[in-house]
């Protein structure tokens, strides 16, 4: 090595200093910029969208993932083992326009409640 490439290093690396802090710090602040501004945002709108799917109730309008978008008739709950709550392989009926449709709940994109009106 030449002497430029030692004085480069004696900038960079402090005397008694562990070269490898500043890349680990460096991996380390963008590992937490990367947790809250993506993976935290994304888990609580899946929460959010799971809590909104396990109320799903009949009578409720729903849009699916294909874009359908009609009205609960009926919904066919599937018991895993060891639990009572809903899954999102559980079966529901939808009608749209004539048709019945039936589909997976998780994939339904979003519930439409229907508001009711006092006279």
């Amino acid at each position: 090595m030449t002497a430029t490439t030692y004085a480069a290093l004696a900038i960079f690396a402090p005397a008694g200093a562990n070269p490898l802090v500043g890349p680990l710090f460096m991996y380390g602040a963008i590992f937490i910029i990367f947790y809250f501004v993506l993976i935290r945002p994304g888990q609580k709108q899946r929460k959010v969208h799971e809590a909104l799917i396990k109320g799903l109730k009949k009578g409720d309008e729903v849009v699916t993932a294909g874009g359908v978008v009609g009205e609960v008739l009926h919904i066919k709950e599937t018991m895993n083992e060891g639990t009572a709550a809903p899954t999102m392989e559980d079966r529901v009926t939808i009608r749209s326009g004539e048709s019945k449709l039936i589909i997976e709940r998780g994939r339904i994109t979003r519930v439409i409640r229907p508001t009711v009106t006092g006279a």
